[in-house]
């Protein structure tokens, strides 16, 4: 489930952003899972818990549309990928926000997450002039 990374290629500054938010947000993901996993006194699962996993799989996703993007020729398809990114960025961005209101510490990290994804908006812009 690791975004694929080339060895001995060089990356963009976004990509590389990407892989530290992969990272970050499964590490954080795996954290609130341990809290939020029990079952709740009626019975149900915490409806948060699938926050969670969407963030792991939003994050995920993030780095290889971004080299998808680098990679098409035509500026169309290039801004097609982008466009996706920022979805996913958005997406991401909202569900740490969901996720700020659950009982769990380990909600404490998740404005460390937002704060990466604040860094990954400015490179994202400077990165979509450059497509």
């Amino acid at each position: 489930m690791i975004p694929h990374i080339s060895h001995g290629l060089p990356h963009s500054p976004i990509y590389k952003k990407a892989l530290d938010i992969f990272t970050l947000s499964r590490h954080i993901s795996t954290y609130l899972a341990h809290d939020l996993a029990p079952l709740n006194q009626n019975g149900e699962e915490d409806s948060h818990i699938y926050f969670s996993g969407d963030i792991v799989q939003q994050s995920v996703s993030l780095a290889p549309e971004i080299l998808k993007a680098e990679r098409q020729t035509f500026s169309e398809e290039k801004y097609k990928y982008a466009a996706s990114v920022n979805r996913l960025a958005n997406s991401l961005y909202k569900n740490c926000e969901r996720l700020e209101r659950v009982n769990s510490n380990g909600k404490e990290f998740l404005p460390i997450l937002r704060g990466e994804l604040k860094k990954f908006r400015r490179l994202q812009r400077t990165w979509m002039m450059t497509l």
